[in-house]
């Protein structure tokens, strides 16, 4: 198998989800770990045996270094989408590609003066559940789709401090379900119509924040999309899909460390908790991804989920917070 050397662009959490996914991939090699922080590179280095770096030029300037992964905190995306884009580096970079429209039409601009292969981390596509329901839909299995619906449901909320630089809910969260499911639909909405509350954590809510919202989408084939969130769940990480059509219906189900299902004298029915969170539950999409960065690379082809996917779920998640706190249906526009 072809093996493609890589950059891997910060230390924060979703580097260290993908430094080990890197190195677990027969046609990856971890080359450099990059950080402005030269310590916290070092650290990261010694993890994952790539090379420390603290010099941007100097990483992107490296012929050993095939492509970059970009797990850097989301404000500098486009800066580093620019640099990688100018060396001629084919890019996998974590979601969002920003939480503004013009700079991420400022991303697209370099990506189309120096075209590379870029890919954007929507994670849940590859999730090897979210894909199977893709693929019965596809089939025809349920008919017309009728109804998509998505429950994403976190055990608890994030610090403040993290909610105050995420964009909002919609931008933060509820912009993965928005991917998906156009994905799954094969569609892009018509209208939007969105509204949040804060029932959990006061913190939020003084920021201008939800912590709970509820999303209708309606598509162009007259499809309806619910997506409920919550940022508190008391028995887990609920993650589910539903798909309805006019010939049948297609669900996902929340994972569980041990998926039996137990009866005897002092139970019925008794099952395991929910996998905690996003990095247990979704720990084979994000190897899945890359294994579809590296691919698409190797064929030469252009990876799927694009930055054009990532401008349009940015698109209709703005609409969202608009819809939420305007309290009116908003007509999306994509260009």
């Amino acid at each position: 198998m072809p093996t493609l050397g890589l950059a891997l662009m910060g230390t924060g959490r979703m580097a260290h989800v993908y430094g080990p996914k890197i190195n677990a991939h027969p046609g990856l090699r971890l080359e450099v770990v990059y950080n402005p922080r030269i310590a916290s590179a070092q650290k990261a280095a010694d993890l994952y045996c790539g090379r420390a770096m603290d010099d941007l030029n100097v990483v992107l300037s490296d012929p050993k270094v095939d492509a970059v992964v970009i797990a850097t905190p989301t404000d500098t995306h486009v800066d580093y989408i620019e640099m990688a884009a100018r060396a001629g580096k084919p890019i996998y970079c974590e979601k969002p590609l920003d939480q503004s429209l013009d700079r991420v039409e400022r991303a697209m601009a370099a990506l189309d003066a120096h075209p590379v292969p870029f890919m954007l981390g929507f994670n849940r596509r590859f999730d090897p559940d979210n894909a199977a329901l893709r693929e019965a839909v596809r089939r025809g299995e349920i008919g017309r789709i009728n109804m998509l619906m998505s429950w994403s449901r976190e055990p608890s909320p994030p610090p403040i401090e993290y909610v105050r630089t995420s964009g909002g809910y919609f931008v933060d969260a509820t912009i993965h379900d928005i991917d998906l499911l156009c994905w799954i639909a094969g569609e892009r909405p018509v209208e939007v119509t969105a509204t949040g509350s804060c029932m959990f954590d006061s913190e939020i809510g003084a920021e201008g924040d939800f912590d709970m919202t509820m999303t209708t989408l309606k598509m162009p084939s007259g499809a309806l999309v619910h997506i409920n969130n919550s940022r508190s769940c008391a028995y887990g990480f609920d993650q589910r899909l539903e798909a309805f059509g006019n010939a049948g219906m297609v669900q996902t189900l929340n994972h569980r460390d041990d998926n039996l299902v137990r009866w005897d004298a002092r139970r019925t029915a008794a099952r395991e908790p929910l996998k905690h969170f996003f990095l247990e539950r979704y720990d084979q999409s994000f190897y899945n991804a890359l294994d579809e960065f590296h691919g698409a690379i190797i064929a030469g082809r252009p990876p799927s989920a694009t930055a054009q996917d990532g401008k349009a779920a940015l698109t209709i998640a703005l609409a969202c917070v608009q819809s939420a706190k305007a309290g009116v249906t908003i007509k999306p526009t994509y260009s």
